[in-house]
């Protein structure tokens, strides 16, 4: 693994937003009856028990723990794309005859083991690079990836729970990490996947309480940038900033917000870049 340059972020406010998530998902579910962990997410296949085994499986996973062996072949399942996704496959099967109770409590158990290993890391192993679902990246920046995933599952809950977030909970530090890690993803879709051509100028004018501009720029290769140096942008995509989160994890959209999508400028490349959003593996 070549060294580059990676992503340097500040340990104390990652951990505080995968911390965040963590309680939120725990809390939703604390005193959830039996038929809420039943509960059909947007994700094909999966209830909120599937989703919690998933993420006990990746943390299990960043512990060295191995998956369990599957009772059936999980990549016939049509939704398993991947390896990674088998390996999920496992988890949740492994976990899909216990009662949600049990889940939750082996859930607690996994992200304290977690807490405490990366409370306890070095800032150089934090800083240090590793390879993550971004490729070769620092540990941080994996993290960071975590924050996003467990945040997007989080919604996925919620949304299974009839519980969509409010503009409160969309408040914490969770919601601007996971949409810091979507924005930084925003040249390689506007770039790889829907192949703006050079002199492209693509403004993000995302609204609601997660409100932010995200600018990239084409200019040989797509990168994100602060401004356009006093020039307009070529195509604006305005919608929903939790919206927007939803398309680029490839799920539908929150029917408890504002779904409308504004595009304007050169019309058919935001409408590929919306098309395309959708960069999880």
């Amino acid at each position: 693994m070549a060294d580059r340059p990676v992503t340097q972020l500040d340990k104390t406010e990652v951990l505080t937003g995968l911390f965040a998530v963590w309680d939120d998902i725990e809390a939703l579910l604390r005193d959830a009856p039996e038929a809420q962990w039943k509960a059909l997410t947007p994700l094909p296949g999966w209830n909120v028990q599937a989703v919690v085994s998933h993420i006990i499986g990746t943390e299990s996973f960043l512990e060295g723990v191995a998956a369990p062996e599957p009772d059936t072949d999980v990549k016939a399942f049509d939704y398993v794309r991947n390896d990674i996704g088998a390996m999920n496959e496992c988890w949740v099967r492994h976990f899909s005859a216990e009662p949600g109770s049990a889940v939750l409590e082996q859930y607690r158990a996994v992200t304290d083991g977690r807490r405490k290993v990366l409370q306890d890391m070095s800032v150089e192993d934090w800083d240090a690079q590793t390879l993550t679902p971004a490729g070769p990246e620092s540990y941080g920046r994996f993290m960071r990836i975590r924050v996003f995933d467990c945040w997007m599952h989080e919604q996925d809950i919620r949304l299974a729970l009839q519980r969509p977030s409010s503009d409160d909970d969309l408040a914490g530090a969770a919601s601007q990490l996971s949409l810091d890690e979507i924005a930084a993803t925003m040249g390689f879709v506007v770039g790889k996947l829907a192949k703006a051509p050079d002199g492209s100028r693509v403004h993000f004018d995302l609204t609601g309480p997660l409100a932010r501009s995200i600018r990239v720029n084409v200019d040989g290769r797509a990168q994100l940038v602060d401004d356009f140096g006093g020039q307009d942008a070529t195509a604006t995509i305005r919608m929903d900033a939790l919206q927007f989160t939803r398309l680029a994890g490839g799920r539908p959209m929150c029917p408890a917000r504002a779904q409308d999508v504004e595009l304007s400028g050169d019309k058919d490349l935001a409408t590929r870049i919306v098309e395309r959003l959708n960069f999880v593996i």
